[in-house]
This record gives structure tokens, C-alpha cells and sequence, in this order.
């Protein structure tokens, strides 16, 4: 079954494009035709690619890696804050911060440098501050929750990454296209799918077009986590399983390999008994015959 419908992209607006005049020529395969001077996109197509992107990325969140989802137009910033909190992967909202793929190693240290504030203010070490020290840290403190709080969790590079608007995110790709991230992106008519891996031919415009593409891309994610979540609940539930099973075959061994010691030391013993008795029993023989005699 679908992610979506025609309907339900045509109601979007997903289909707008932008006018003929601004389109890229490497887009013509999506787009279905010309109206008034704008190009109309093929949403037939359009649903394919959604299904096609969601069954990525629902593996991808499946195998327990991250998606980082970039929409820092002012149209894409409430949907994608809202939605991709729902299902817990990071996202960046506000600008893009230069390096934060290819310079990993010095966000991560921003972000604990942030760790480290709210730590100093839970024990106490914050009040030892002057009150200008204080402020200093606070407004410090502030631009970091605002840059990077989205991505405080992101521990390592994310699996994949998930664009709104391949121009204005157009360092974001090349970030990851340098590092062999996949990147997955709403495309519209003036932009260039040739870096995109996973391209989603809609009007990356409209808020509504905007929602119903990160919807299906979340739904997909939510799934993917589901679904892992339920393979080791069963793998610990046959883990256990076989513990069990295990425990009890030993039982017999263990009761099988005493009773072989014991029946191995019981014939010993006797041995021994016939190995003393045997002498004593020849010199007694020997010493009768030589009475005879």
C-alpha cells in the first residue's frame, strides 16, 4: 500500500512547479507538463518515488541508525521541528553550521561543551560565577541549544540525510556526498537531482506539500523503529528460551556423568580388593603343598 495518494499530494500542491524559465533540464522526466508559463510535476511519479524513499529510510531506522532531516527555509522550520521530534532523530532547523558533517569531531565537542553548562548549573558550580561570567555563559548556552540542541543526541555521522530544498541546503549535500552519505530530498523543477539519491519530485514551497512528504518519511521511520523494537523483544524471549532448554538437558548429563564416576570408582576399588586378596591366597597354597611333602 501507498505512503500516499494522487489526491492527497494534488490537494497539497505538490505538483506546482516553478516557472519554465527557471527550470533545470534534468528534472524534465518528472515534470507531466507546461501551464501558463509554470511547469506541472508528474505526481504519479511523485507517489512512486515517496514509496520508494520510505522503504529506504524505514531500513535504515530498522538497523538502528539515524536519519538527519535539514529544512532551514522558513516554511519547512515548525513542520519538521514537530514531526521528526515525534519519531526521536535529530534534525537542524536553524542554520547550517559548516563542517557539521565533514568537521564532525568539533560539533560533537560544542555539543558537550553545552553537556558541560548544564552540568556546572545542576551542581552548584554555576553559582561561583560573577554575575557577568554568569551572563556570558547563559547567552552562550543559549546560541548552542539554538545551533545544535536538535542534534545533541547525534552521537556519531547519521545513516542518511533527509532535505527540503536541495538549493538552499545545497552545503548540507555536498557535505554529504564528499563522506558517501545517501541523501534524500523533495526536489522541484528548478533544482539538480544529479547529487540526490533518493529523489521526491513536489513543490518544496508549500507548507502542505512540505507535510505530507515529511509525514510519509516519519511514518516510514516510526515503522522501521516498531519493527526493531519487536525483533529483540523475540530474539530475548529465545535467548531465554534456549537458557532454558539448555539448563535442563545439563540436569541429565550432570546425573549421567556422576553415576559413571561412581560405578567407575566402585569397579576400582574392587580391583583393588582382588589384586590384595590374590597374593595372600598363593603363599597359603605354596605353604601347604611343602606340609605334604
Amino acid at each position: 500500500m501507498s505512503r500516499t495518494d494522487f489526491n492527497t499530494l494534488l490537494e497539497a500542491g505538490a505538483h506546482f512547479g516553478h516557472l519554465k524559465r527557471k527550470w533545470n533540464p534534468k528534472m524534465a522526466p518528472y515534470i507531466f507538463m507546461e501551464k501558463n508559463g509554470i511547469h506541472i510535476i508528474d505526481l504519479h511519479k511523485t507517489v512512486l518515488k515517496i514509496d520508494e524513499a520510505a522503504a529506504a529510510i524505514k531500513q535504515i531506522a530498522k538497523s538502528g541508525r539515524r536519519v538527519l532531516f535539514v529544512a532551514t527555509k522558513k516554511q519547512a522550520k515548525e513542520i519538521v521541528a514537530e514531526k521528526v521530534a515525534t519519531v526521536g532523530m535529530p534534525y537542524v532547523t536553524e542554520r547550517w553550521a559548516g563542517g557539521m558533517l565533514t568537521n564532525f569531531p568539533t560539533i560533537r565537542k560544542a555539543v558537550k561543551k553545552m553537556a558541560t553548562i548544564d552540568k556546572m548549573t545542576a551542581d552548584g558550580t554555576f553559582d561561583n560565577f560573577s554575575k557577568r561570567e554568569k551572563l556570558q555563559i547563559a547567552r552562550q548556552r543559549a546560541k548552542l541549544e539554538k545551533n545544535l540542541g536538535s542534534i545533541a543526541d547525534l552521537t556519531r555521522l547519521p545513516a542518511a540525510l533527509f532535505v527540503v530544498d536541495v538549493q538552499k541546503e545545497a552545503n548540507a549535500v555536498k557535505e554529504a556526498k564528499r563522506l558517501s552519505i545517501p541523501v534524500f530530498a523533495m526536489v522541484d523543477t528548478c533544482c539538480d537531482p544529479t547529487d540526490i539519491d533518493y529523489v521526491i519530485p513536489a513543490n518544496d514551497d508549500a507548507t502542505k506539500s512540505i507535510a505530507v512528504v515529511v509525514e510519509a518519511m516519519c511514518a516510514a521511520v516510526a515503522e522501521g523503529l516498531e519493527e526493531r523494537k519487536l525483533e529483540k523483544e523475540k530474539e530475548a524471549q529465545e535467548t531465554e528460551a534456549a537458557g532454558d532448554a539448555a539448563k535442563k538437558e545439563s540436569k541429565p548429563r550432570i546425573k549421567k556423568a556422576v553415576k559413571a564416576s561412581i560405578d567407575a570408582e566402585e569397579e576400582t576399588v574392587k580391583e583393588v580388593v582382588a589384586a590384595v586378596e590374590t597374593p595372600s591366597e598363593e603363599p597359603a597354597a605354596a605353604a601347604a603343598e611343602t606340609s605334604e611333602e
